[in-house]
């Protein structure tokens, strides 16, 4: 399912939680400290949130964003090469970094008592990486092999590519996360050094941490570790709006597969204002109204129906910094073009826009996307997701509840408005796999979209 429900209603599950908790304190360099209580289980989940991203790269490096991130492992004058991940793992914990559009984030879990080390490695490599020749030239190659594997080898993923670097002539987004392939081979030390210098300071972070702590001696730590860090002047950010598309736009990618494949996305509007928005919220129920569940719209109809397509699902994520896309995909059956599933998927809209949705399919799509939450609030690691995502893409933690109260508030009339407004061609991007043969190889899975981790 390709569906992102991360953020726009996986805060719905969190929204019974205290008022108070979470807590919020600002360091005077700028770091922002978001700390969620939760005694559930003595361990916490630490997460520092850069906001730079590879909508923020310039031509001629892209990539850099997620290269550096892999850069951040190799070591300050205090913790060599290789140590971090060592230091950490001795202590009983895992971490793990992943790169976004929107952001860079970096993680470990751990013991509650070893909260100290996390902090103390982090605030350490927050201002003293040191970027060598030696190790980013070995670095440098594991980007490209990573590039390979998941996306030059990986047939959908070139049809994802392919679509974003349409959809998007303006935008940044119309780059991909990992970089393409010639600005990778072209990269320099010194490239990974000036995204550092310009990005990684304490006023450019979210800090969030969940976990058996007390938020009071959570902000003591953070002064202690990062309080003596120094702020940066950061580049000022203009706006980058994608011009009005006045038309479909098409791309085929040949690559070998077995089977076709077919993206179409419709340019949506993001939140930006959680109170005064509403379509944004009215695109969450529509995708969870054509793919919600088993037997929602698009896969009754295409999949067991009609035996149409394999598979078929929905994407639309709410809450980014940059423009928004309203995404269906499906793999024809065999023996099916992605002719007729596009006409397939093309059908299903349009009886929704002429018909809507009923009060009572609205109020079952509104109940599964509930229930599909609620598991997703045990986990301490999600729960911090939450906020540093929402962070990220300039709202705040406190807008939970108000983003379950618009959710809860969409009405039928609104969803049918969304889906004629918005799913027509003259905002519409397609990208379609024209399978090649294989010659003996196995076609890869597909990535995990745009997030790459270390």
């Amino acid at each position: 399912m390709l569906r992102k429900m991360l953020l726009g209603v996986a805060l719905l599950g969190l929204s019974g939680m205290a008022t108070a908790n979470p807590y919020e304190y600002k360091l005077a360099n700028g770091l922002k400290l978001v700390v969620k209580e939760d005694p559930r289980a003595p361990v916490v989940v630490s997460q520092i949130w850069y906001r730079a991203g590879s909508m923020d790269e310039v031509n001629g490096t892209t990539g850099v964003a997620h290269v550096l991130e892999h850069m951040m492992f190799k070591g300050t004058h205090k913790v060599p090469a290789g140590q971090f991940s060592k230091i950490i793992a001795e202590a009983g914990g895992r971490e793990n970094a992943f790169t976004n559009h929107d952001y860079t984030a970096y993680f470990q879990q751990l013991q509650v008592d070893n909260l100290p080390l996390a902090f103390k490695l982090e605030a350490d490599r927050m201002t003293n990486l040191v970027l060598t020749e030696r190790e980013f030239s070995k670095e440098i190659k594991v980007v490209m092999e990573e590039r390979r594997m998941r996306t030059d080898d990986n047939p959908q993923s070139l049809v994802h590519e392919q679509l974003n670097a349409l959809a998007f002539g303006a935008h940044p987004y119309h780059h991909p996360v990992i970089g393409w392939m010639d600005d990778l081979e072209n990269m320099r030390v010194e490239d990974a050094r000036a995204w550092y210098q310009r990005w990684y300071a304490p006023n450019n972070a979210t800090l969030v941490v969940v976990g058996d702590v007390k938020h009071d001696a959570v902000f003591r730590l953070a002064q202690q570790h990062f309080g003596a860090l120094k702020p940066r002047a950061l580049p000022p950010r203009k706006p980058q709006n994608e011009p009005l598309q006045r038309g479909i736009k098409r791309v085929t990618v040949k690559a070998p597969a077995k089977l076709p494949y077919v993206v179409m996305a419709y340019r949506t509007p993001v939140l930006r204002d959680v109170t005064r928005d509403w379509e944004p919220y009215a695109l969450e129920i529509l995708a969870g109204v054509l793919d919600g569940h088993p037997a929602a719209r698009l896969n009754q109809s295409l999949v067991r129906e009609s035996r149409l397509a394999n598979d078929v699902g929905t994407g639309y994520d709410d809450i980014s910094r940059g423009p928004g896309l309203f995404m269906i995909e499906g793999t024809p059956s065999e023996g099916k073009s992605v002719t007729e599933l596009e006409q397939g998927i093309r059908n299903e809209i349009a009886k929704l826009q002429l018909n809507g949705v009923s009060e009572e399919e609205l109020q079952r799509v509104k109940a599964q996307v509930v229930a599909a939450q609620v598991y997703q609030r045990d986990s301490m690691f999600y729960q911090g997701m939450l906020i540093g995502n929402l962070e990220s893409a300039g709202l705040s933690w406190r807008d939970e509840k108000t983003l379950l109260e618009k959710l809860n508030g969409v009405s039928a009339e609104q969803v049918k408005e969304v889906a004629r407004k918005y799913l027509q061609d003259d905002g519409l991007t397609v990208a379609t796999l024209d399978p090649q043969p294989l010659d003996g190889k196995k076609p890869l899975q597909p990535s995990a979209g745009d997030r790459h981790a270390h």
